[in-house]
């Protein structure tokens, strides 16, 4: 199966440079938020967002070398990434994050929000020298977008009118809405045009749509050891996802229980049944590999380079998680 790793290679000279400047551009005087941030970033991860970043502005160059806006933007996205999930595990009050202690557990959820905090202000400031004022704007969206997208998802736990829509503008909220402005970013500091930036901002949204719904089978078919959390643990905290949505349409027991919180005792095993003797998770992967195409479709504007294959191999590597 193909790795991260080998679609990587392209830009992996460009990723070890952003892995090492990562903790020197977080730097705090504080000691505390410096080791916090260092325990983050040391912390591994496939680093998918960035290189993404650095593929699309080597496929937009047309044979010149990268900028240097163009390195920054890719750490600047890995900060915007890392910091939502400093806010995530806290929200979720999780103990592990790529199998390693979270922010929160080794300091306390005061400190985590505010290095979570911190790294946002960071990668602002760092944005704000780009120079750039529709970079800027792109960024500053996806900020924004993942605290709509929080919002969304807590104020929707347990609600069994949510649409398929309404998960999917969720799932653009705070997934897709980083891939697909920092992509587009990419392209308007390589100059491409407006028209290939907006098919690379097409790009972004639906593979990390694809992305999303394929995270979201894995809650229910992956073992606790991938997940890092227990099996279920979205449906048993009544976010309503792909697999439950399409279930519920078969299986309307699975929405009575939803609907009373998995309060009585064996709810939430006979929930987890039902969404699998359901077509939920196969027409999930069905959903999944409708935005997989479209991802692969956009990428017509783009000329013939290795970075360009590795951008058309993601969709399938998206896909392949699930197989």
């Amino acid at each position: 199966m193909t790795t991260a790793t080998s679609l990587f290679a392209p830009v992996e000279n460009d990723l070890s440079l952003l892995i090492n400047n990562l903790t020197s551009l977080v730097e705090a005087q504080h000691p505390i938020l410096g080791a916090a941030a260092e325990h983050l970033f040391s912390a591994g991860g496939k680093r998918i967002r960035p290189a993404i970043v650095l593929l699309v502005s080597r496929a937009t160059m047309n044979g010149e070398d990268i900028t240097t806006r163009h390195r920054r933007l890719a750490e600047i996205t890995e900060m915007i990434h890392t910091a939502s999930l400093v806010h995530d595990d806290v929200v979720d009050d999780a103990q592990l994050r790529r199998q390693v202690p979270t922010v929160n557990t080794l300091f306390g959820n005061r400190i985590a929000v505010l290095a979570g905090d911190f790294l946002f202000a960071q990668s602002s400031w760092y944005l704000a020298n780009l120079d750039n004022l529709q970079v800027v704007k792109l960024l500053s969206e996806v900020i924004r977008d993942f605290a709509e997208g929080e919002i969304q998802q807590g104020l929707g736990c347990f609600d069994t009118d949510v649409s398929l829509e309404k998960y999917l503008q969720k799932s653009y909220l705070k997934t897709a809405s980083l891939i697909a402005n920092s992509g587009k970013a990419a392209a308007v500091l390589s100059n491409t045009g407006e028209e290939i930036a907006n098919k690379i901002y097409s790009y972004g949204r639906n593979l990390g749509l694809a992305f999303q719904i394929v995270d979201d089978i894995f809650d229910f078919t992956a073992s606790e050891e991938v997940l890092g959390k227990p099996v279920a643990s979205d449906l048993a905290s009544g976010i309503i996802t792909a697999p439950v949505l399409f279930a519920m349409t078969e299986k309307p027991a699975l929405k009575i229980l939803i609907e009373r919180e998995f309060s009585e005792e064996g709810d939430l095993a006979q929930g987890l049944e039902l969404v699998h003797n359901s077509n939920g998770i196969e027409k999930s992967r069905a959903l999944a590999f409708q935005h997989s195409q479209l991802a692969l479709q956009d990428l017509q504007c783009l000329p013939k380079s290795p970075a360009t294959d590795s951008l058309k191999e993601l969709t399938d590597y998206v896909l392949s998680r699930i197989k």
